[in-house]
Order: C-alpha cells, then structure tokens, then sequence
C-alpha cells in the first residue's frame, strides 16, 4: 500500500487576494487520459487560497470542451520549441505570467517541462514544479538528455507513484529530497442501485451479454490490448459468453486493425467490443464484473483507480505505480507484464467466485475512499505550493 510523500499541510495566512498557480499542458483536447482527468479534478478542489489558470499548447478539435474546466484556459499555439513562432510564443507566454502575477507554474508533458519551464523561470516566475506520470516511455534521447540538464531548474518534481518517483530520480539525476509523491485522486461517487445497473446496460446495448471484463484506455500498444486479447481467449473456452469491453479513443489505427484481426483470427469477434471514447467510463465500470488492465507501461492508471471506486475486482499487470494501489489476493490480483496465461487463470478464479470477487471489489473501494481521493491529491498539492512559497519566503 502506498504512502504519498505528500508535504504536511500548512496553514496559510490572510492574504489580500489567493495566490495564482499556472498549469502548462502540452496538449488539452480531451478527457481520455489520466493527466487531463487529473488536472480537471485538481481545479475543482484546489483550496481557495489558490486560483488556478490553464496554458496549452494545441488547439482543440472541439473547443467546447475546455469549458469542463472551471478556471481560465488560454490556448497557445506551439508547433515547434524552436523557432521564430516559438519566441513569439515565449513572449506571449512572459507577458501573460507577469500580468496575472503566477506564483506557481506547474507543468505536465515534455513541451510543458521543458520549454514552458525554462520560459516560466526566465519570467521570474517564484516556484516552479515538474508533474510527472509515466515511465518516460515516449521520450526520446533528445528529451533524456534535456531533462537531465534542466533538472536544477525545477524546485520540485511531483511524481504520481514510488515507481515514478525512482525512475526519475535515477534517470533525471534529480535530488531525493527535491522529488516529492503525491498520488492520483478521483472523486468518489454513489454506487448505483441494481435498478440503474440495468438501466446503465440497456443504454450501452450490453444487456443480456455474459460477465463483462473491462478495460478503459486509449487503444495503442503500449496498453497491452493482444495481451487481454490472448486471455480472453483462454477464458472463453469455460465462459463462452463472456464479453471484453474496451473504452478509449484509437490514437493507432494501424494496431487495432492488428488487433481486430488477431481477435477475428481466435475466433473471439463476438466476445470483444471496442467502445471508442466516452464521456464518462464510471457507468460502464459499474455494470462491469471485473476490471482487467495488462498495460506494459504506467505511471499509475487513473482507470485502475475509477475501477476500485466502482467496486469491481481488479486484475493488472505489475508495471509502473499500479501494484501501489491493488493489494495482490485482496482487493485483486498483480499478473507479470505479457503473461496472458495467468491473467485468464486470474480472471476465471473471479468469475469462478463471484462472492470473492465482491468482497475484493468492496476492499478496492475502502482503499480509494481512504488513501486515493479528488480532495485529498488537491489539498497535498496546495501544502506542496505552501511549502515552497515559504521557502521563498513569499507567503
């Protein structure tokens, strides 16, 4: 069970007006991923000692979207971090952090890190935070050497998991004490009642399936889709019925037509639906039986939280911060990254138990209502703020 390296909560003095934090995000467009829902949720809670702002990079194919965040978002165009467009957008980008008085620039994604941070610091802004949620697994070697050299530029690191937090310390040559956990949080919701459930199962065409065994998560390699794929196989050789469900946008085309054509070539094209992104996967998850995630990299997997929050029983691979969170044999079971054949062994002994499988849903919740809250990630985050302008002695 983790325990988030989380700053002690400080107690701010009056102030005429809340001190501005700034979040730079490479690309906003939608809520599929983790970071974006995060993001979303940390605007909502920060305490009002705060006020928060939101800088992007890329332009949205739907606009509209942006008004899910209750904060100012303004969008800034950046092809390129080199460039005479991006020295008008450097500029730009100065200009807005002296005139809103930003206090604190955080940011989250390689353009944001690096060239967002670098802006931010030579506009004087006072502290400065690096958010990182993965394994570095889109980095390039050009991003491996700039984050090592721009590592002393970050007053702190703000990692998602233990296993990120160590990963960046070994590989960005970032200082121990300067790299601080502090988890993902969701907001916990009512469980519905089994009326709903029904109700919840008509309006996605899924009523009168088999179990249902759930991931959701954009639909890309990395997220070790032929893995559930080769599972599912072996699962619906006792439970023909059952149906694999799998809700998230299709950034790589080209792997799901791989995909489609392996699940045809099994035999399983009745037994598996590609869902395509959704507004909200809470619904979904709740008429679910079992929640299975095989991703082969993660920082730590805001689905994975969603799905204890729903109270189902989880079956993952052991990558990244994900075994942080399930605790194996108890709220559900940690499989090695690939290993198919044990995933389906893992999925049949819930489907083969189903009051064990309940009772490892209900535990999954406790520890989310417990240790991996909205609220509880918002207010470590606001202490981590405090923490630093303090230093500065700006507070």
């Amino acid at each position: 069970m983790p325990t988030s390296a989380a700053p002690a909560k400080s107690v701010h003095p009056a102030a005429t007006e809340p001190r501005h934090v700034l979040f730079l995000f490479d690309q906003l467009c939608n809520l599929d991923g983790g970071a974006e829902r995060s993001l979303l949720k940390l605007t909502q809670h920060l305490p009002s000692r705060y006020r928060a702002s939101i800088v992007t990079f890329s332009e949205s194919k739907d606009p509209s979207f942006l008004t899910n965040f209750q904060c100012p978002v303004k969008v800034l165009p950046l092809e390129k971090a080199i460039g005479w467009r991006s020295l008008k957008a450097a500029i730009e980008l100065r200009k807005y952090i002296k005139r809103e008085k930003v206090s604190v620039v955080q940011t989250f994604f390689a353009t944001s890190d690096l060239w967002g941070a670098t802006v931010a610091k030579l506009s004087g802004c006072p502290v400065i935070i690096s958010s990182r949620r993965d394994m570095g697994f889109l980095r390039n070697l050009k991003h491996q050497v700039a984050y090592k050299l721009l590592a002393p530029l970050y007053d702190a690191v703000h990692t998602v998991s233990s296993a990120v937090r160590d990963y960046t310390i070994e590989q960005d040559g970032v200082k121990p004490e300067r790299v601080i956990t502090i988890v993902n949080g969701v907001d916990v919701r009512p469980l519905p009642s089994l009326t709903d459930l029904a109700v919840f199962r008509s309006r996605l065409g899924l009523e009168g399936k088999g179990p249902l065994i759930t991931d959701v998560g954009s639909v890309k390699a990395v997220k070790g889709y032929n893995v559930l794929a080769k599972a599912a196989k072996l699962v619906c050789a006792k439970y023909p019925k059952a149906m694999f469900v799998i809700a998230g946008a299709v950034p790589e085309i080209e792997y799901l037509r791989q995909l489609q054509t392996l699940i045809e070539e099994m035999g399983l094209s009745n037994n598996f639906r590609f869902m395509g992104r959704i507004d909200d996967s809470f619904p979904l998850l709740q008429i679910s039986d079992i929640f299975c995630h095989l991703s082969l990299t993660d920082g730590l997997s805001n689905s994975l939280l969603e799905a204890m929050e729903a109270q189902l029983p989880c079956v993952i691979s052991r990558v990244g911060g994900n075994p942080e969170v399930v605790v194996d044999g108890e709220s559900g079971f940690i499989v090695p990254p690939g290993e198919h054949a044990e995933a389906a062994e893992r999925i049949l002994e819930l489907l083969d138990h189903p009051a064990k499988a309940r009772q490892m849903g209900r535990m999954g919740r406790r520890i989310i209502e417990t240790e991996f809250t909205a609220v509880g990630m918002a207010l470590s985050l606001a202490g981590l703020y405090d923490e630093l302008l303090r230093s500065k002695q700006l507070q």
